[in-house]
């Protein structure tokens, strides 16, 4: 198993939390705002380069308005 925060695997979810992002209409900005975050924080987890934990992706999927088990979903779909 590879463990890069680079595999393709790991790649796929980040594109698909952006994709999520735009199909909610959500700029970066906005949702670093309902993370309380910085919006560079939104950047480098869409980008790949920074790696999300469970907690985190729990978060992010409920500041898109969806479930982590619809990102799977989506993911594995």
């Amino acid at each position: 198993m590879d463990k890069s925060i680079y595999s393709a695997e790991y790649l796929r979810l980040c594109v698909l939390l952006r994709d999520l992002r735009r199909e909610a209409g959500l700029t970066q900005v906005q949702v670093a705002a309902a993370l309380d975050e910085p919006q560079s924080f939104v950047s480098k987890y869409e980008s790949g380069e920074r790696r999300l934990d469970v907690i985190e992706l729990g978060h992010v999927a409920k500041a898109l308005g969806v479930t982590i088990q619809k990102v799977l979903e989506r993911l594995e779909g």
